[in-house]
């Protein structure tokens, strides 16, 4: 599979997520299977562009290729300029966030809100293609079914955007008035897929190899996209890709190589928040890992009393080498997802 003329690894996907998919949570990612990871949102907001939330979104020392940035705003001008400007910062990739729901976001009428407004919508789109044109640099987007249950105008949307040169759509299954409630649903998807030429990715509640299978059969998606279910599980993109290519599964990690994953994790963590930061931000990747494992909501507590990144790491150590006294392998993953406590975009 390719965006434009880039190559991917595979067709399994880390969703952009404000607040974890950092760039140490995508570098693990696409160690444990993703061939493709796209940053949190960065603003077209100009005069935040030297601020150091921006700075550190705008991190990819290190990352493996291709580099993907997703920019939100609503002014098409400037979305142009925010494309450019991650360019110049190593972005071989730009994806345009048309799909966050949340209320901070769409009240500033950016995210899916966008979706409400389709010539402003298709403006953006065609002006960070033109800017992005002269650089070879693709442009992808990503939006939601449609705004409400009564305005689902994704398919018409993406024939638009195809129109003015967006070369992948990446649809999540619900409109931005279910949030994240309720079930998605991919008959939408299916639609988008069926009314455009260009690659076009599923999203939405995809928290199994089973259910990955299944979206990929009722969508005919030609890659799958995965949020929250990664959280605390970022190995389930090497399950998914097995269980596509055999059938079988995978057995789950050792506690061993959890232990190890999360703690080197923690170090790059740390690294590029620093101790204040970072010791306060990894509180929730930490809580996210122990979810339903034995003494894990324990840990959980103490953790949060915790203000030092040592001490949070060793008590992390401790914690796993206890556990793997119990056993070797961490239990079969719960499919269940949990409203999320991040804004997936």
């Amino acid at each position: 599979m390719h965006i434009g003329p880039i190559p991917l690894e595979n067709r399994l996907f880390a969703a952009p997520m404000a607040g974890v998919t950092d760039r140490p949570f995508r570098q693990l990612c696409r160690a444990l299977g993703a061939g493709y990871a796209v940053s949190e949102m960065v603003t077209s907001r100009k005069d935040l562009w030297n601020s150091l939330k921006t700075s550190r979104r705008a991190n990819h020392d290190g990352e493996p290729g291709p580099i993907a940035v997703q920019i939100a705003g609503t002014d098409a001008a400037m979305m142009a300029e925010a494309a450019v400007y991650n360019i110049d910062r190593g972005a071989q990739i730009i994806d345009i966030n048309m799909g966050c729901p949340a209320k901070k976001v769409c009240n500033k009428w950016a995210g899916s809100a966008l979706m409400q407004n389709e010539a402003l919508a298709v403006e953006i789109a065609a002006a960070v293609v033109a800017a992005c044109a002269p650089h070879g640099v693709p442009v992808t987007l990503k939006m939601r079914t449609g705004w409400c249950q009564q305005h689902k105008n994704a398919v018409a949307l993406a024939r638009q955007f195809e129109a003015v040169g967006i070369q992948m759509l990446t649809v999540h299954g619900r409109t931005r008035e279910q949030g994240y409630k309720g079930q998605a649903e991919y008959d939408t998807i299916a639609a988008v897929k069926q009314a455009v030429q260009v690659p076009v990715v599923a999203n939405g509640d995809i928290d199994s190899p089973e259910k990955a299978r299944a979206v990929l059969a009722a969508t005919g998606a030609d890659a799958l996209m995965v949020g929250r279910a990664a959280q605390g599980r970022p190995w389930i993109f090497r399950e998914i890709g097995h269980f596509l290519a055999t059938g079988q599964h995978l057995l789950p990690p050792t506690v061993a190589e959890v232990r190890h994953l999360l703690l080197e994790h923690l170090q790059d963590h740390y690294h590029l928040y620093g101790e204040l930061t970072g010791v306060r931000s990894a509180r929730k990747h930490i809580a996210w890992y122990v979810c339903g494992l034995p003494g894990g909501e324990a840990l959980r507590q103490h953790i949060n009393t915790v203000d030092d990144c040592a001490t949070q790491a060793q008590a992390v150590d401790d914690y796993f080498a206890a556990l793997g006294q119990q056993m070797e392998r961490l239990p079969v993953a719960c499919a269940s997802l949990t409203e999320p406590e991040t804004l997936a975009a």
